[in-house]
C-alpha cells in the first residue's frame, strides 16, 4: 500500500532553517501534485505549499518567500526547505499526495 513518510523536523532556534523530507513508498506518487500542511497546537491543519508533478509551486501567504518546496521524482522524495523560521512556525507538518497523507514531523521553534 502506497504511504509517505516525513523526516527532518526538530528544535530550531528563531531565525534558522530547516529542510523537511517526504519520501514517497511508490512512483507511482511521481504522477501527482504534491503538497506540505502543517498543524500547530490548537489550531486547524492548514496548507503551506504546492509542487506539481512537473515542479510547479504554490506558497501560502505565510511562508512566501522564506519556505521552498521541491521534489526530486527520480528519488521519490519531496522537500520543504524552511529559512528564516520565526515561532508561529511552529507546527506538525505533513504531506499529501494521492489522497494519503504521512505521520508527520514536528518543528518547534523556540529560544
Amino acid at each position: 500500500q502506497e504511504h509517505l513518510v516525513e523526516s527532518g523536523g526538530g528544535l530550531v532556534q528563531p531565525g534558522g532553517s530547516l529542510r523537511l523530507s517526504c519520501a514517497a513508498s511508490s512512483s507511482i506518487f511521481v504522477m501527482f501534485d504534491m503538497a506540505w500542511w502543517r498543524q500547530a497546537p490548537g489550531k486547524q491543519r492548514e496548507w503551506v505549499a504546492r509542487v506539481t508533478k512537473s515542479g510547479s509551486t504554490n506558497y501560502a501567504d505565510s511562508v512566501k518567500g522564506r519556505f521552498t518546496i521541491s521534489r526530486d521524482n527520480a528519488k521519490m522524495v519531496m522537500y520543504l526547505q524552511m529559512n528564516n523560521l520565526n515561532p508561529e512556525d511552529t507546527a506538525v507538518y505533513y504531506c499529501h499526495a494521492l489522497n494519503k497523507w504521512g505521520q508527520g514531523t514536528l518543528v518547534t521553534v523556540s529560544s
